[in-house]
């Protein structure tokens, strides 16, 4: 298992938090997705570690920053 971080920039509400973890969970090998939308702090956990620019091509999907 593989534990990544990231923080995303633009989420204010529950439909921001639901849809980053929708876009996120449908990336290959990503098996959880959890978002604090007080921090902005996304935890992925994947059964290897992941590409940082599909996870970016996912937050951007959902309408979101990846902040670097």
């Amino acid at each position: 298992m593989s534990t990544a971080t990231y923080t995303v920039a633009g989420m204010t509400c529950g439909h921001c938090v639901n849809s980053v973890k929708e876009e996120v969970g449908q990336v290959t090998g990503v098996s959880a997705v959890d978002v604090d939308l007080a921090t902005g702090q996304v935890t992925v956990t994947s059964a290897a570690p992941l590409d940082d620019a599909q996870v970016r091509a996912a937050v951007e999907e959902a309408g979101y920053e990846l902040k670097a």
